[in-house]
């Protein structure tokens, strides 16, 4: 078992396609949470993921709300700019989740709250940049929690 990667309503389908690659790459599973920005059928998802989206394992949930309502906060790591807390610092588990934010506002602040304990960012200068671009994120914290766990992949 490896790992989900959790996009919640994300907007912008280069990096929908861009993680739906990373996903194909390294076995994990990717989650597509809520209202999303663009059609999973659009030419620019397609593209960005290339001929790969049929070895991705693709799970839809359309509420956003249930599903983050019934976490196991044990299994999950949010990625947002609102922590001090390095992406390398968590312990990362088979079968965990990656969970990221819309690309233009990040989680939710409820969502912050109820999990607190479990936030992770990658870390940057301060005052240069608002945040990252949301694939390269992803890969990073996906990349750690294969390395922690022997790679996972054959």
């Amino acid at each position: 078992m490896s790992f989900t990667i959790t996009l919640l309503e994300p907007e912008i389908p280069p990096n929908t396609g861009n993680i739906a690659r990373l996903c194909a790459a390294t076995g994990a599973s990717l989650e597509l949470v809520g209202r999303l920005g663009f059609k999973i059928d659009d030419k620019a998802v397609r593209r960005a993921g290339l001929d790969y989206w049929d070895q991705v394992d693709l799970i839809r949930v359309e509420a956003l709300d249930s599903l983050m309502e019934n976490l196991d906060p044990d299994r999950i790591h949010l990625f947002t700019t609102k922590t001090t807390k390095r992406y390398w610092e968590a312990r990362y588990n088979p079968g965990d989740r990656l969970i990221f934010g819309p690309e233009t506002r990040g989680i939710d602040e409820i969502w912050l709250n109820r999990y607190k304990g479990r936030l992770v960012t990658v870390p940057q200068w301060p005052g240069r940049v608002r945040s990252l671009n949301l694939s390269n994120v992803a890969a990073l914290g996906l990349y750690e929690a294969l390395r922690q766990n022997q790679g996972l992949i054959p």
